[in-house]
């Protein structure tokens, strides 16, 4: 369907036929999907989920932070689960494979753009349909986040786990921004707008991701967090 389709389709009245067909038959299709993640991903132990864009090039310095990162978290011990896509999606799973570690690809079927990289683990690649399951298996399943620089796809990613543990919908896992030039803008328009002009947030907020410029600032954070409560990632 063309994107005027979709628009008309949303306003047309449906019949008891295509109820029944499309949309009561589509929960079949949501359960599987997450049937599917939920046993695939219960066995992978501690991970961190590493987000960025698809178009980050490799001669890009983020994607070799990505890279980076991966190897970092990997050396302790963590899993890496990623969009499963190119650019940051693939620098960090390379980083985890390249070291030996578990890397995992949550990769979503899209008309452009997105295909799965050639370093996730042949047994810890997951394809999706939908953003929102793919989204409920990032948050379910790790135990941080890294986040580089990204486009639309990641500031959902971002916000996302921002929400979940700002409402303590999930436990308050590390969350780190990598690269203060991209980032710092956002930062600054969150204290000075959000929090200070229209009070929409509270200043303990800000406490709930670090901006970094580095992967060896990134994975510190999460190493120092875990430290803090005594707890190992299973080898």
């Amino acid at each position: 369907m063309t994107s005027e389709e979709k628009i008309r389709s949303a306003f047309a009245n449906k019949d008891w036929q295509e109820i029944k067909v499309t949309d009561s038959w589509q929960i079949f299709k949501i359960m599987a999907e997450f049937v599917d993640g939920f046993e695939k991903l219960a066995k992978i132990g501690p991970c961190v989920s590493i987000f960025g864009s698809a178009r980050t090039a490799e001669t890009n310095p983020y994607y070799e932070i990505a890279v980076e990162c991966g190897r970092l978290l990997t050396d302790r011990g963590y899993g890496v689960i990623t969009g499963g896509g190119p650019g940051i999606m693939e620098a960090g799973n390379k980083g985890a494979h390249m070291n030996g570690g578990k890397s995992v690809g949550l990769n979503i079927d899209l008309p452009f753009e997105q295909f799965h990289n050639k370093y996730i683990d042949h047994n810890k690649l997951l394809e999706f349909d939908y953003f929102f399951i793919r989204k409920v298996m990032f948050m379910k399943y790790s135990q941080g986040f890294v986040v580089l620089p990204g486009g639309m796809g990641t500031m959902d990613e971002l916000f996302e786990a921002i929400t979940l543990i700002q409402t303590g919908k999930i436990a308050r896992f590390p969350i780190v921004l990598v690269g203060k030039a991209y980032w710092g803008g956002l930062v600054d328009w969150i204290k000075s707008t959000m929090l200070e002009k229209e009070h929409n947030i509270h200043a303990e907020d800000l406490n709930l991701f670090r901006l970094v410029d580095t992967a060896e600032e990134a994975a510190e954070h999460i190493f120092r967090f875990y430290d803090k409560y005594v707890l190992k990632p299973n080898f």
